[in-house]
């Protein structure tokens, strides 16, 4: 399937995360050489044999959600933040993880298109960004973490958005 249209970048907006209240925010581990640009509502996993996300490793998928730093608010929107490596100190991107626990509810646009209130997504490795993205699962798959979608909306900009939920 194809992902979510929207214009710019990825984007999530916390309604009920409990990371902002436990502390289970992880932001000391760099990604892989390979990803060179990383949106929020992107999804990686820690690697500890390198000691770096990415898609592959023992780690739990957590979401990126970095701080958003836009100086001008008049001309720029959340839409318009990325993190490139390029842009970085070193070359290495350094993102903000967000453990994401049971009953935790947000609403992303870095998702699959074509999703009903009621169907359920897991992080799945995508080829083309090197992230995890939220993506449907075949019927008899028993992925580690499952999103319920809540309902189709948008996000505070007005782009399409899905709400969903982690049920396990």
């Amino acid at each position: 399937m194809t992902m979510l249209t929207k214009i710019g970048y990825g984007q999530v907006e916390p309604n009920h995360l409990s990371a902002q209240r436990t502390g289970q925010i992880y932001a000391q581990t760099p990604v892989t050489a390979d990803i060179k640009v990383l949106e929020n509502g992107a999804f990686l996993k820690l690697d500890s044999a390198t000691n770096t996300l990415g898609t592959t490793g023992n780690g739990e998928w957590m979401l990126v959600y970095n701080e958003v730093k836009l100086y001008d608010n008049a001309k720029q929107g959340y839409k318009d933040f990325v993190v490139r490596a390029d842009e970085t100190v070193g070359g290495k991107i350094y993102p903000r993880m967000f453990k994401i626990n049971v009953g935790d509810i947000f609403t992303t646009n870095l998702i699959e298109a074509g999703l009903e209130a009621g169907d359920q997504v897991t992080p799945t490795a995508d080829t083309d960004s090197k992230v995890g993205i939220l993506k449907s699962f075949t019927t008899g798959t028993d992925p580690d973490m499952v999103f319920e979608v809540l309902k189709i909306t948008t996000m505070p900009d007005g782009q399409p958005g899905v709400k969903v939920v982690r049920v396990k």
